[in-house]
């Protein structure tokens, strides 16, 4: 009887171990840890202006370098003195960036877009926009001329012929007298 009891006793020590090896391997109760992505950094707004074809406000990813805003900003004009740049600087937020060179650079003239950001209307300086000949982006790029009106320039100008003069803007759904006046000095019906 005896050896029964000690078959019986060490079934249940063997038992209570193994119950108490299962309590500490055991993976924990519990929710399980998500992890969330990183935030996503906020965008930097940066100015440029000078020798640059489309001076203006642009929206960059932080740690961006100035060569981003000025391939933002169109690219260098003819006459901008590279050595004065260095286009690896980093760029910050709220920063003017002016690079220097072509001294008949024109003021730009901003206005705030449907995006909030100033943004630049004016063609690459000096050039005026054909009206017969310029493509829809150039058009887009004109103030108060957005996509869906520059569209309809083009298909006007398909269905009607050339423009003879810049008032036949006013032919134009959506082209009013003051936008006629704020694109007069910025286009061309020429050659």
């Amino acid at each position: 009887m005896k050896t029964i009891l000690q078959v019986v006793v060490g079934i249940l020590i063997g038992m209570v171990m193994a119950g108490m090896l299962y309590l500490t391997v055991r993976a924990p109760a519990g929710k399980p840890v998500e992890l969330l992505p990183s935030p996503t950094p906020e965008p930097i707004y940066v100015y440029v202006t000078g020798a640059v074809n489309r001076p203006g406000v642009y929206k960059l990813p932080r740690e961006s370098r100035l060569v981003d805003a000025i391939q933002q900003a169109g690219g260098f004009l003819k006459g901008a003195d590279l050595t004065q740049v260095n286009l690896a600087a980093k760029v910050k937020d709220g920063e003017q960036i002016v690079i220097p060179g072509a001294k008949d650079v024109p003021t730009p003239q901003l206005v705030i877009g449907g995006s909030g950001l100033l943004v630049t209307p004016t063609p690459p300086a000096g050039e005026l926009v054909n009206l017969n000949t310029a493509s829809l982006e150039l058009l887009d790029q004109l103030p108060g001329i957005g996509p869906s009106t520059a569209q309809k320039i083009v298909d006007y100008r398909e269905e009607n012929g050339p423009f003879t003069q810049v008032e036949d803007l006013l032919k134009i759904p959506g082209i009013g007298p003051a936008t006629l006046e704020n694109v007069r000095e910025l286009v061309t019906v020429g050659p």
